[in-house]
């Protein structure tokens, strides 16, 4: 045997290699007569490789990992390690056992190798993500053949939980995504999206809620929140105990919140523009005028951030000044650190949504869905594939993961438009690069007060993403961090006493998050607190409730809150 392991080697690195460079061709587009993109995507299979040594030390690991989980109770441990793997039928099962093992010391080894190819960041990237895909996939959990739990459930309910799985799968398939929650325990305005309130305005592109105060007074500065287009303006109203509007409503802020339409086919044609003038700087106008008030207080979440963002540089190179204050969370306006979205954007990708959606056209929610969801496949696809499909089950009744699988659509030209000058050219911070309303931007003349929260976990906008807005923008400014990710760091109320934030003291803001970490403090609780304290120092006196909605003549009541348009599913 021992003459042979030299050519065994040379093979196996020949082979390993030829993988590598597989993994790189994946996100290679096509160059061929039909393909539409103008510009070639430059190449990078032969800059990119795994040294030599460096595979041989893989290699050479793997071998020796091989042998320890060969040992009596190697393998069992080795399983045990893996929630996917941990329960009691595998580790009954040696046959089962060996399977979860051997596919979690591959795996180690995958990602090892895709660690160790050598190219530029993007690319590096991109195999990583790859590999972790595949990985995630091919995981023996995932098949009713390896999935030895899934196999017990099915002798001791006799053929039941096969049976329920596949009416599960046949649902699922005909609603068009994979169910997280019991959707069938929810309804949009009769227990999620409850606050009191009535649509006071709108247009094709939106409806204006007003929220029926919950105090005698209220400040005199209303408060308007603009929530992400990309997902249904709920989020921040699913429970009453969860609720961050109910939450602003109960500190005595006269609050008006964008719920945004569900984009078909009539709205396929709508731009950035569009959303600017007539969704953001109306909604802020409407505001103004229902109260009376010279300027207001704004929030952007996510998406709706970067809108409202582009809406105050609008407005300043207008001269107008109807903004006293801004709170972004979890928002881009600087789009260098944008994270693991990074891998799915370049020219060639970009120039493909202008051809096929920039002249009209939809971006249809449920690929938005599962691009997101693919961004954690184990924890938000094959988690639910295992559990709806192999054992039959019913995943429980959860808000936020309703609100998650309540997709909306996108008008195409407004789509392009934003992959290219956000997340491609990062243009936003560029001053006088961009035209948007027919005015140049320039953010540096959005100078008001300014609250930046970011989460210390999000995977869509990452940290130092969200921290970049603090070299931005030229006003007076407080960054707060929380823990948790993308939507549980934001949906935080303080009476759960959950969690904890991170705030300076000193207020300083360095140039970059990893500096400013450095001189953070860890705060028990909600950061919701902390954000309502300064929004009061921006909100003026305070002054007697409305008792009425809207204002007599021109903005009536259209109908009770949460309105029509959150309600319309994604076509």
């Amino acid at each position: 045997m021992a003459q042979h392991t030299p050519d065994f080697w040379t093979q196996a690195q020949q082979q390993q290699q030829a993988l590598a460079d597989q993994w790189l061709k994946l996100f290679q587009p096509a160059q061929g007569a039909d393909d539409r993109s103008a510009a070639p995507v430059p190449q990078v299979e032969a800059a990119a490789h795994i040294p030599p040594e460096k595979l041989q030390a893989l290699q050479h690991q793997y071998l020796q990992d091989l042998a320890q989980l060969m040992e009596q109770g190697g393998a069992a441990a080795l399983a045990a390690q893996d929630r996917r793997f941990a329960g009691e039928a595998w580790s009954s099962n040696p046959f089962a056992t060996m399977a979860a093992a051997s596919y979690l010391l591959n795996a180690r080894a995958l990602m090892q190798m895709a660690d160790a190819v050598q190219a530029d960041a993007k690319t590096r990237a991109r195999i990583r993500f790859t590999v972790d895909q595949w990985i995630a996939a091919s995981a023996p959990s995932n098949y009713l053949a390896f999935n030895a739990d899934a196999q017990k459930k099915a002798v001791e309910t006799h053929g039941e939980s096969i049976a329920k799985g596949l009416q599960n799968l046949l649902h699922d398939l005909q609603q068009g995504h994979v169910s997280m929650t019991d959707e069938s325990q929810f309804e949009v305005g009769r227990n999620v999206a409850t606050s009191e309130g009535a649509v006071v305005y709108e247009n094709d592109l939106f409806q204006l809620i007003e929220y029926k105060p919950l105090t005698e007074k209220v400040y005199e500065r209303p408060f308007l929140l603009i929530p992400p287009c990309i997902n249904k303006f709920y989020i921040l109203d699913l429970q009453p105990d969860n609720s961050f509007i109910r939450y602003a409503v109960a500190q005595g802020h006269r609050t008006f919140v964008v719920s945004w339409r569900n984009p078909d086919e009539s709205l396929a044609h709508k731009t950035w523009d569009d959303y600017i003038e007539d969704a953001a700087i109306r909604a802020i106008t409407v505001v103004r005028e229902i109260t009376g008030a010279s300027d207001i207080n704004a929030l952007g979440f996510c998406v709706g951030g970067t809108i409202l963002g582009t809406a105050l540089a609008v407005l300043a190179a207008r001269g107008e000044k109807h903004v006293h204050s801004a709170t972004l969370l979890t928002t881009f306006l600087d789009f260098t650190d944008t994270g693991i979205m990074d891998v799915f954007i370049d020219e060639g990708m970009v120039r493909y949504r202008e051809q096929q959606l920039g002249q009209g056209g939809l971006m249809h929610g449920r690929d938005l869905a599962s691009t997101f969801s693919f961004l954690r496949p184990n924890d938000l696809v094959w988690n639910y594939v295992v559990g709806n499909y192999l054992k039959g089950e019913t995943p429980p009744p959860f808000d936020l993961l309703y609100w998650n699988g309540d997709s909306t659509n996108l008008p195409g030209p407004f789509y392009a438009w934003y992959l290219r000058n956000t997340y491609l050219e990062n243009s936003l911070i560029q001053p006088g690069k961009l035209t948007v309303c027919g005015e140049r931007l320039d953010l540096r003349k959005v100078d008001i007060p300014v609250y930046i929260y970011g989460s210390r976990e999000d995977h869509i906008v990452p940290i130092a993403g969200a921290y970049a807005s603090t070299q931005v923008l030229p006003g007076k400014k407080r960054f707060v961090m929380g823990a948790s990710g993308h939507i549980a760091g934001v949906i935080n109320p303080p009476a759960k006493k959950k969690r904890s934030h991170w705030i300076r003291a000193d207020g300083k803001l360095p140039k970059t998050f990893d500096n400013w970490c450095k001189g953070a403090q860890e705060h028990a609780g909600s950061w919701w607190t902390d954000w309502s304290d300064w929004l009061k120092a921006q909100a003026g006196k305070q002054i007697a409730a409305p008792r009425k909605y809207g204002k007599a003549g021109k903005y009536k009541v259209i109908e009770a809150a949460p309105g029509r348009y959150v309600k319309e599913k994604a076509q």
